[in-house]
C-alpha cells in the first residue's frame, strides 16, 4: 500500500505542478513561465543514480522538472518526495547527492525541495554540512513537511495543491481511526474541492480519484456514500462525469496491475534488459527499476 501511495502522491505532485510552485515559491507567476510548460526528466533522473538498481533501493518518487523563467532562462526543479517517516541521517547528505551530480552532469541552475509526508517525528533536516581542515560546505535546501500547515490553513488557501497537502495529512491517519471517521475526513476535502467553485470539472475529476485511492478504504457502503455525497454536491451537474471517471480511472488500475504482472514475469524468466521490458508492457522504464527492485528485497 505504502508503494502504491508512493505513485500516487508523486503522479498528484505531477498534474499540480504549477500550483506546486505557486505553493512553494513567492512570487511564482512572475518567476516561472507556467504557460511554456513543463519537461519531467525521470529518465534523466534515474541515469545520475546507476547504483540504486544494485541496492535495490529506488527513487521512484523523486521528481526533476524542467522548467522556464520569464526571463527566458532555464532552471531546473528537483523535487524530493521523503515518503518514509524514517530518521535518516544520510538524508542531507544524498540530497547534497543530488545537487552535485545534477549540477555537475547538465550545467544548470537547480532549486531543491524535499517533501517530508511523515508525522510530527519525522527527521526533517534542510541542510548539509562538510567541513574538514579549512575546507567547508554548507548546503541549504528547501525543505516542507506536510504538517507545517494547518487543516484550517489548508482549507483556507486558493490553491489545489494545498488539498493534496491536506489529503496526505489525513493518509497518515490510516489505520489508526476507523474507517467511518476516516471517510468523514475525506469527505470533507471533497466538500471544500467541489464548494470552492475554483476548480473546473476535469480537475474535479482527477482529484477525486486521486483522494478516493490515496486515502484508501474497504468499506463499500463508506465509498458508496462518497459517492452519493459527490452527487448530491454537484447537483447531477457533472457527477456522473465524475463517478464514471473514477470508475474508468479504477478500470484502467486493474489494466496497470496487468501489466506489472507480466513486467514481473519477464523479470524472472528473460534476460532483457529494462529497457526493452518497458517497451514490450508499454511501461515507463522507472516502473520496471521499482518493480525488480522490489522482486530482489
Amino acid at each position: 500500500m505504502r508503494k502504491k501511495n508512493d505513485i500516487l502522491l508523486k503522479s498528484a505532485f505531477e498534474e499540480a505542478f504549477p500550483d506546486l510552485l505557486r505553493f512553494f515559491f513567492d512570487k511564482a507567476d512572475i518567476i516561472f513561465d507556467i504557460e511554456r510548460g513543463f519537461e519531467f526528466l525521470d529518465k534523466e533522473l534515474s541515469e545520475l543514480f546507476p547504483e540504486l538498481e544494485k541496492q535495490g533501493g529506488s527513487r521512484f518518487a523523486d521528481m526533476l522538472v524542467k522548467t522556464y523563467l520569464m526571463n527566458g532562462m532555464e532552471e531546473w526543479i528537483l523535487v524530493h518526495i521523503e515518503i518514509e517517516a524514517g530518521t535518516s541521517k544520510s538524508f542531507a547528505r544524498r540530497m547534497f547527492q543530488y545537487y552535485y551530480r545534477i549540477y555537475d552532469r547538465f550545467e544548470v541552475e537547480v532549486a531543491a525541495l524535499a517533501v517530508f509526508t511523515g508525522g510530527n517525528n519525522q527527521y526533517r533536516p534542510s541542510q548539509y554540512r562538510k567541513d574538514f581542515l579549512g575546507t567547508k560546505i554548507i548546503y541549504d535546501y528547501n525543505a516542507y513537511g506536510i504538517l507545517d500547515h494547518s487543516e484550517v490553513q489548508l482549507l483556507n488557501m486558493n490553491n489545489p495543491f494545498a488539498l493534496i497537502v491536506l489529503a496526505a495529512q489525513k493518509a497518515l491517519l490510516m489505520d489508526k481511526i476507523p474507517e467511518e471517521e476516516l471517510g468523514e475526513q475525506r469527505l470533507s476535502i471533497a466538500r471544500a474541492l467541489i464548494k470552492s467553485q475554483r476548480y473546473d470539472s476535469e480537475q474535479i475529476r482527477r482529484f477525486l480519484y486521486f483522494l478516493k485511492t490515496f486515502i484508501h478504504i474497504e468499506n463499500s457502503e463508506i465509498n458508496s456514500k462518497f459517492d452519493r455525497e459527490i452527487n448530491s454536491l454537484t447537483e447531477n451537474r457533472h457527477a456522473m462525469g465524475i463517478i464514471e471517471t473514477i470508475k474508468m480511472l479504477a478500470e484502467e488500475e486493474g489494466v496497470e496491475r496487468g501489466k506489472v504482472t507480466i513486467v514481473k514475469s519477464l523479470l524472472q524468466n528473460t534476460d532483457f534488459d529494462n529497457f526493452k521490458i518497458a517497451k514490450l508492457c508499454d511501461v515507463p522504464e522507472e516502473v520496471v527499476i521499482q518493480i525488480k527492485s522490489e522482486l530482489s528485497t
